[in-house]
């Protein structure tokens, strides 16, 4: 899929960790809210994810590792065998569709609330309150609140959780997935000097910050091989209510404990367009480059021509695109042969718990013959 030379580098295969891509396009990890109550992927799920499995890979939504890690409405769960046999009808469409899909590993952290946990306040690092308007809940919007601090003996039990959701991604036939440590949850909640001010092992330097992250890294890989296993995060993100002032030195230092691992690849929110902490020069692909010795994925706000250009420079293996893909089931097509993309989705559709904003997106082909 590589005759139009808009995209030559785009568009050709790429190997990332052991697993061989037809090409470069990803679809970046958008919560779209379609598992129900019970968070049970469905038929429906299914049928999204196989709409766009041309992608070189896919993804998936941030999926909850444990009860605890909830923070979001009908987003879907890994915590149960039950779950986990349900991820599999997904993965098999995608794969027979010749596509590419990694589970995204997720603990929502402080950016919870109590309505989610029967009561109970969401755990956190430290017991530092996300500074943001209101948080959606089971009964309506509500204010965030300050959340408990693991205890040091909580956190080995979580970091389990990491571990046992890996199995079941494994046991469901994915091809490999990535560790959620972006956006203001959990694991970049430990590793933020803003939102871990612990005293005991994993709080207080850069090094006792990352042993979070550590811990549930080298979990995974009793699981996993290493080159399937990669790690997200949001060095330059102001989401949730993030940011520190030692944003940079504390990145790099992540960056290059985790090339010690052999890992896939790295997944960097290096956009703006999420929203930016504005606490210095923004941190860009190429800081990354000579740190890490697997593929690079940029992402956020690129643009087809923003992203083959960052390919061409050498500074990404491949670019993860998000909202694109919710309108453009056959994004990777338009690429190719130069074709207009649908409007973008409107907000109000993106978690309607239903297949309006979801499935209904008609690829180039089928509104050009309606």
């Amino acid at each position: 899929m590589t005759e139009n030379t808009k995209s030559p580098k785009l568009l050709s295969p790429v190997k990332i960790g052991s697993v061989s891509l037809n090409n470069r396009v990803v679809m970046a990890p958008l919560t779209r809210s379609r598992s129900g109550e019970d968070r049970i992927p469905n038929p429906l799920m299914a049928e999204y994810y196989a709409q766009r499995a041309s992608a070189g890979l896919i993804i998936t939504e941030a999926t909850v590792i444990s009860k605890q890690g909830i923070g979001w409405l009908n987003s879907p769960g890994i915590y149960t065998d039950k779950q986990g046999e349900a991820w599999r009808p997904i993965v098999d469409a995608v794969h027979n569709k010749n596509g590419k899909i990694f589970l995204q590993l997720w603990h929502t952290g402080r950016a919870s609330h109590s309505s989610f946990h029967d009561g109970k306040l969401p755990v956190a690092p430290s017991a530092i309150k996300l500074n943001e308007d209101y948080i959606h809940t089971p009964t309506g919007k509500q204010p965030y609140e300050t959340p408990r601090a693991l205890e040091t003996d909580e956190i080995p039990g979580v970091v389990a959780d990491y571990r046992k959701a890996s199995e079941r991604a494994k046991y469901a036939g994915f091809d490999g997935v990535e560790i959620h440590g972006a956006n203001g949850y959990l694991i970049d909640e430990f590793l933020q000097s803003k939102t871990n001010h612990r005293s005991d092992r994993y709080g207080g330097s850069i090094e006792k910050r990352f042993q979070f992250l550590r811990e549930v890294t080298e979990a995974i890989l009793t699981v996993w091989d290493s080159d399937r296993v990669g790690v997200r995060l949001s060095p330059n993100g102001g989401f949730n209510d993030m940011g520190s002032s030692d944003y940079r030195e504390t990145f790099l230092y992540v960056a290059e404990q985790l090339n010690t691992y052999n890992l896939a690849y790295l997944h960097i929110m290096d956009g703006l367009e999420f929203g930016f902490h504005e606490l210095g020069e923004p941190m860009k692909l190429s800081e990354f480059r000579p740190l890490f010795s697997g593929a690079l994925i940029g992402n956020c706000g690129y643009t087809q021509e923003k992203a083959e250009a960052a390919i061409q420079a050498g500074d990404a293996d491949a670019i993860a695109f998000g909202r694109p893909f919710i309108s453009n089931p056959d994004l990777v097509e338009r690429f190719a042969h130069n074709w207009p993309l649908n409007p973008d989705a409107d907000m109000s559709v993106w978690y309607s718990f239903d297949a309006e904003g979801y499935t209904d997106f008609p690829t180039y082909q089928e509104a050009k013959t309606a």
